[in-house]
């Protein structure tokens, strides 16, 4: 299945994968402190990746900034999760 894209001047990026409907958040729509518990909470949901978890967010937040990776928040399950591109 492909992914259909819809642009919009005053909204979120909206992508849509058959039912699943996202939004795509830009880091920078997001207070540092939000963007910051968002990226913590991502790195550490498993709890099996034992490496520094500082690390584990720098590298995160890098990707996000440089366009390596897409934060999306699902309004059904009111969850964001980060995405590589």
């Amino acid at each position: 299945m492909g992914t259909v894209v819809a642009f919009s001047t005053d909204s979120p990026l909206r992508t849509s994968v058959a039912n699943d409907f996202r939004m795509q958040i830009p880091p920078s729509a997001l207070a540092a402190g939000t963007l910051a518990g968002i990226v913590l909470e991502f790195v550490t949901r498993d709890g099996t990746d034992h490496s520094d978890v500082d690390k584990r967010v720098a590298s995160v937040m890098r990707q996000l900034n440089n366009g390596e990776a897409e934060l999306h928040f699902d309004p059904e399950s009111k969850t964001c999760n980060i995405i590589r591109v």
